[in-house]
């Protein structure tokens, strides 16, 4: 959804339908999108076969991303990289990789269903340079200037407060940082009553 909403209490509304949905959707990803999930997905958007290979299964077949970051954006040695709403962790389990033993990756989501996935496989794959968080990008906890990529997959959509998490995502970045996003855009007027459903905003 690409308007904001009104209220605080409206903003707390909409975090609650969305976390509740993604908890569902943390146990069931196929049986609730009305787009392809999983690998199926990933082979439509590009992902490379080499990238999911070390990816434990259980987060692969839980992917709902809209795009792929990396085709965007070259991952760099030695990077820091923020993954915000980074659900099952797809993308932070491969920008990990690319950053190596020099750099450091952080995925962050809001809801903690999500993140039992990714970080079971951590403790599989032993990822020394990765770590998830529970949190929200409208509020970081993260220093100014700390990272030199910020990523985000299919996730803006469902922030209510936006300005919020663009002035986070800025304040995070370091000077000559990156932000890469991939994400659904609204092309018309969305009526009022649609805008006033959490239900829409948590789709």
């Amino acid at each position: 959804m690409s308007a904001e909403c009104s209220t605080a209490k409206e903003a707390a509304q909409i975090r609650a339908a969305v976390k509740e949905k993604y908890a569902r959707l943390s146990r069931e990803p196929q049986a609730q999108m009305p787009y392809p999930v999983g690998r199926e997905s990933l082979a439509r958007l590009g992902y490379r076969p080499e990238w999911l290979a070390p990816i434990p299964s259980a987060v692969l077949d839980r992917f709902i991303g809209v795009g792929n970051p990396f085709s965007i954006r070259r991952v760099e040695t030695g990077e820091r990289v923020l993954d915000v709403g980074c659900g099952c962790g797809l993308d932070a389990f491969i920008a990990a990789s690319l950053v190596g033993s020099a750099g450091e990756v952080i995925g962050i989501d809001l809801t903690p269903e999500m993140l039992e996935w990714p970080r079971k496989a951590q403790e599989e794959v032993r990822a020394g340079n990765l770590r998830f968080m529970e949190c929200s990008v409208e509020a970081l906890p993260f220093d100014d200037a700390s990272f030199d990529l910020v990523i985000s997959n299919g996730v803006l959509n469902l922030v209510p407060d936006k300005d919020a998490a663009f002035r986070e995502i800025a304040r995070v970045l370091r000077h000559d940082g990156d932000f890469v996003a991939v994400d659904l855009i609204v092309m018309e007027t969305i009526p009022e009553d649609v805008l006033k459903s959490v239900d829409a905003w948590s789709a």
